[in-house]
């Protein structure tokens, strides 16, 4: 799931969850109830990192898997795409666009309908957050090339140990 927060990405992998009985992996779901905190001093990368983890066994064991972290930035999402296909799995990226408007929305609806699963955001970070932001282009969305890895790094693989450091085994 590719999206800036409040673009409906949890949504929209509940009904997948229920769609295809796959196993969602949503970190907001566990951050709150563990640390009360969205990023809790890195943990977030952290938890991130082993539900890269578990959905690699999950998919190796042939159980579809929904990763809903945003990943906002294309070697994110190169490096995800990488590792399904080393074991031979495919990998969908699914994105939500969303507008500035269209955010402040959803987080007042979630506030006041869901005020303890989630987490406040203002306006001036959302706007700091879609200034990070890096929109899927169409061989993502479409699945038919995965760059290559930066230069300083020899493989997704690689790259994905150090971005999550608990995403892989070895």
């Amino acid at each position: 799931m590719v999206g800036l927060p409040a673009s409906g990405k949890t949504t929209l992998a509940r009904e997948i969850q229920a769609e295809r009985g796959a196993l969602r992996l949503t970190p907001d779901e566990w951050m709150i109830p563990l640390f009360d905190d969205n990023e809790a001093g890195g943990k977030r990368d952290v938890l991130e990192g082993r539900f890269v983890w578990l959905a690699m066994q999950a998919l190796r064991a042939g159980v579809d898997v929904i990763l809903d972290f945003g990943v906002w930035s294309r070697n994110e999402r190169s490096a995800l795409r990488s590792l399904a296909a080393d074991i031979g799995a495919p990998c969908e990226v699914v994105y939500l666009p969303v507008d500035l408007s269209g955010q402040l929305d959803r987080i007042r609806r979630r506030a006041e309908s869901e005020p303890k699963t989630t987490f406040a955001i203002n306006e001036a970070e959302l706007r700091h957050f879609a200034e990070l932001f890096v929109e899927p282009d169409l061989d993502e969305l479409e699945g038919t090339v995965i760059p290559a890895p930066p230069a300083d790094v020899r493989s997704w693989r690689d790259w994905a140990a150090a971005r999550w450091p608990t995403s892989v085994e070895g």
